[in-house]
């Protein structure tokens, strides 16, 4: 039915991850500790940088893979205080002119 032969589906109940799979969740904890450690502000870059301080052999590439998958993101920006702009406060300037735009007729 599904065309897999017995000796591969029996295998495969023997030992269901590959051994990439196993070192990707292992690796995934280690990146998400580092990644909370930082207070969630790393990206890929600086937490392979981190890795590799530890000891640990792995791309940033695959490391970017790994984050993308667990859900952990770089901070890419900062907020703006809401309602703070900064600067003085507008002053109209005074009509010196005193020019009345209320016309009775044209001209």
């Amino acid at each position: 039915m599904m065309q897999v032969h017995p000796s591969g589906y029996y295998a495969w109940l023997q030992q269901p991850h590959s051994l990439r799979t196993i070192d990707d969740q292992r690796l995934t904890g280690i990146i998400t500790e580092a990644w909370q450690e930082s207070g969630g502000v790393y990206g890929y870059r600086k937490i392979s940088d981190d890795l590799r301080d530890m000891g640990e052999q792995c791309g940033k590439h695959r490391v970017a893979r790994l984050m993308r998958l667990a859900g952990l993101r770089s901070q890419t920006g900062y907020r703006r205080r809401r309602g703070f702009y900064g600067g003085k406060p507008t002053v109209t300037a005074p009509n010196h002119l005193a020019r009345q735009f209320n016309v009775d007729t044209p001209n």
